[in-house]
């Protein structure tokens, strides 16, 4: 009970600091008369009433309820009464505007087990800053009076049953810094949009997403970028290298890759984890990647690559953890002969290297010798050779490897706040 009531003083303190970071949006969305709320068509005054916010999060919670068909856990069975500070999962803190005046700052509903929709009526929380809804059942879409939350700074809806297109609203929120919609079934193209919000972090893995990846991918301000286990097509766009100042962690895991690795990767200066096992990408390993000193994680497994394995890789400073298998690699230099030399933990197998043990068969390895990859005639031709890309047995095709990096709960539901 401790530990709890702590947890719900931190929460507390997170959605103050949060809200006191998104001031600047607020306050420039009231100076062009865009105070939140203001267009919302079901918004009400009662004149009885002393906190007209709290009326206005009482209605939308209420009509919320409404909508919610399954709560085993109970998270919602005392959303009764005016007293909506008091609801589990709901918590208020001083408006910004008005320190005098309390209004709800924060949802949580992570691990809830909830079935149910989202409601329009969701579009009166005007001073919500946090909105996790993770591990849950809710469906259908997101209604588009999303857009009336101004200051919302983190949106988590992953783990969920949504589905459509991508949900466009999240573009019409100013002050969002943290977006996850990971495990979901969304489909469609990701819009040039998102790539240029002011993210401080992207999960958009395990949906349905199709087409190539943006351009402006590389206009990303994010420091996580996590994409994988999607349906895109074509190769990675070498305006990832604009994305260098910020860029951390990129997760492009199972995404239908091709063509070649960019050098620009290589530019990525702050990069600790690079995964893009699981695609069809050709070629050699860019040797720029060799001037990475933050890389900790590189997963190349489960590709078409071909040629020398760099030692300028092996010998990066930061390197734990280097899988190359599955690919046709023939040579290894210098160091990457024994990377246990230097405590790297990495997987080698299934490749063409000469003494090496469970390598490709002579067969499989001589149609790659036979059909070379030109990457600077032709960097964004993946898939013209028609070699095979072998996954081991018991792996199923959309599923990271076992032996892949596992950065963070980058590729996870994220956790309750609860816990």
């Amino acid at each position: 009970m401790a530990s709890h009531s702590f947890s719900l003083i931190l929460l507390h303190a997170f959605l103050l600091l949060l809200l006191h970071l998104a001031l600047p949006y607020y306050n420039a969305a009231a100076k062009h008369g865009h105070y939140p709320g203001r267009h919302y068509r079901h918004q009400s005054h009662h004149p009885h009433v002393s906190n007209p916010r709290l009326h206005q999060a009482y209605i939308a919670l209420q009509a919320w309820k409404r909508v919610i068909y399954s709560d085993p856990h109970n998270f919602t069975t005392n959303w009764s009464g005016l007293s909506v500070c008091s609801y589990t999962g709901v918590y208020c803190a001083a408006a910004l505007d008005d320190p005098k005046i309390r209004v709800v700052a924060g949802i949580d509903l992570n691990l809830a087990d909830i079935a149910g929709l989202l409601p329009e009526e969701l579009g009166l929380l005007t001073d919500l800053a946090l909105l996790h809804l993770n591990s849950n059942r809710f469906c259908g879409i997101l209604p588009q009076t999303l857009a009336n939350l101004a200051l919302l700074y983190e949106l988590d809806l992953s783990n969920n049953r949504f589905v459509g297109p991508f949900p466009s609203v999240v573009l019409s929120m100013p002050s969002l810094h943290y977006l996850d919609i990971r495990y979901n079934e969304f489909e469609g193209s990701l819009p040039p949009e998102l790539f240029q919000k002011s993210l401080d972090a992207l999960f958009v893995n395990n949906n349905w997403f199709t087409n190539s990846l943006p351009a402006t991918l590389g206009q990303s301000s994010s420091s996580v970028l996590v994409l994988a286990n999607n349906n895109f097509s074509g190769c990675l766009p070498p305006s990832i290298a604009n994305s260098a100042d910020t860029l951390e962690e990129l997760l492009l895991i199972n995404v239908s890759l091709s063509g070649c690795l960019p050098p620009e990767v290589g530019f990525l200066y702050k990069l600790r984890v690079l995964d893009v096992s699981l695609n069809n990408i050709e070629g050699p390993i860019p040797y720029s990647i060799a001037g990475l000193a933050h890389l900790e994680q590189l997963n190349l497994g489960h590709n078409m690559m071909t040629g020398v394995v760099p030692s300028g890789v092996c010998i990066l400073p930061s390197l734990a953890n280097f899988t190359f298998s599955y690919n046709y690699f023939c040579e290894e230099e210098g160091i990457c002969m024994n990377l246990t030399s230097r405590h790297i933990a990495y997987d080698e197998s299934h490749n063409c290297l000469p003494e090496k043990p469970f390598q490709r068969s002579k067969k499989e390895c001589q149609a790659a010798l036979e059909h070379p990859v030109d990457c600077f005639q032709h960097p964004c031709t993946g898939g013209s050779r028609g070699l095979p890309a072998f996954a081991p047995a018991g792996v199923p095709a959309a599923a990271p490897l076992p032996s892949s990096p596992s950065p963070s709960p980058s590729l996870s539901p994220s956790p309750s706040s609860h816990s």
